[in-house]
């Protein structure tokens, strides 16, 4: 589950979609999710402008060898 202090970047996201489906034309939007130091991920939404958000992220734990629970 995503945590609470997700929701301006998913509000974001709702928003340039919106904006995108009704636009008289075409549109393009990219999400890129990337990895920093000290346990966080930066999240951009690019759509006409860039959006950057940094957030904290703690790895799900797995259980078993690596590639385990792949089907």
């Amino acid at each position: 589950m995503i945590p609470e202090g997700h929701s301006q970047i998913l509000k974001t996201i709702e928003t340039l979609y919106e904006d995108l489906f009704l636009h008289d034309g075409h549109g393009r939007m990219e999400l890129e999710m990337r990895f920093l130091k000290k346990g966080q991920k930066e999240i951009l939404v690019r759509c006409g402008k860039d959006y950057r958000f940094v957030v904290d992220f703690a790895a799900p734990k797995r259980n078993g060898a690596p590639g385990s629970d792949i089907s």
